[in-house]
């Protein structure tokens, strides 16, 4: 395989692999997505971080977000594993939304999880420690370049778009 061939092929092959992603992404949540709290890679909740008042203290939260391992899944910044930052769902869009969906997951316990997310009832995390976590997660913001942004990927976008002549 000549070189140049090669090169379309190697983009042809990512461009397939990104682009279901990228479709993916701009598509909105399912019923079942928006009730595990919409965590898909993507954005399919609110772009936008939410405005609620918040009453935890963060500092706090951010203590208990560690020793709770709540970076193990999503990650140290909210933007990695089951990321809500730029997801910002109907869970997180208030503190009594976020105190519920832990609450609510805890009491009701069905025999299969919507989530993989540990239930926590009040005896495991109280009202308080919540808070100060939602409060920790509200610091977060987004780092995430746009897609039109990454030099790579619009390179292979490109190459993918254009006719394969062999």
């Amino acid at each position: 395989m000549k070189g140049r061939s090669r090169i379309v092929l190697v983009a042809l092959v990512l461009a397939a692999l990104v682009t279901p992603m990228v479709t993916r992404a701009q598509q909105p949540a399912t019923a079942q997505e928006r009730g595990r709290g919409g965590a898909r890679g993507g954005g399919t909740g609110n772009a936008q971080p939410p405005t609620s008042p918040v009453t935890g203290n963060a500092v706090n939260g951010k203590t208990l977000f560690y020793n709770y391992s709540c970076y193990a899944c999503h990650g140290f910044n909210g933007e990695t594993g089951r990321a809500f930052v730029g997801n910002w769902s109907f869970n997180l869009a208030t503190e009594a939304n976020f105190v519920s969906f832990l609450r609510f997951r805890a009491n009701v316990a069905p025999a299969t999880p919507s989530t993989g997310m540990p239930n926590y009832a009040e005896n495991t995390l109280s009202d308080r420690q919540a808070k100060d976590i939602y409060a920790y997660i509200r610091t977060f913001k987004s780092h995430a370049p746009e897609l039109k942004d990454i030099p790579t990927l619009t390179q292979i976008v490109g190459a993918a778009s254009k006719p394969y002549k062999p």
